[in-house]
Order: C-alpha cells, then structure tokens, then sequence
C-alpha cells in the first residue's frame, strides 16, 4: 500500500506504513535509506546526514539530499529506489 502523508516538514511517501522519502519545504529530499550503506551514500556530492533543526542529527540511515540535485530525474529515482529497496517489506 503507497500513500501520502505529511511528516517531517514536508510530504513523505510510505509503502507498507513505512517512510520512503520525504519532499521538504525547500525542494530538498529526506530519503530513509539502510544505515549499513550510510556513510558511503553522504559521499555522494549531492547528499548529507540529516539534521533535525539546526543541530540534531537523526542518525545514519537519514539522509539528506539537494533540491537542484533532485531536479534531475536520474538522481531522484537513484534515492527513491535506494530507499525503497532498504524499506521494502
């Protein structure tokens, strides 16, 4: 089951009752990805560990990616299908 909730500021998509991704206000991406695989995706130039405010860091496994870099269809299926892929059931 997909639907479409607000959470975090934004709209976020769940699949199964489950983050995937969640838009932010700005444009930007907040994508629940597995935390095994977190530190090699914030090197992705377009990514970094996501924060709670200014200073509250939610953890591996959250991540945080640029809206200019999310304009580009390519890079935002990258993140849906990586997230998707950690959260499926």
């Amino acid at each position: 089951m997909v639907r479409e909730v607000s959470m975090f500021g934004g709209r976020a998509v769940m699949v199964n009752e489950k983050m995937i991704v969640s838009a932010g206000k700005t444009g930007d991406l907040l994508a629940r990805v597995d935390p095994d695989c977190h530190d090699k995706l914030i090197e992705r130039p377009e990514a970094a560990r996501a924060t709670m405010g200014a200073d509250r860091d939610m953890g591996p496994g959250w991540n945080n990616v640029s809206a200019e870099s999310v304009r580009d269809g390519e890079t935002l299926a990258f993140w849906v299908e990586t997230a998707l892929d950690f959260n499926r059931p």
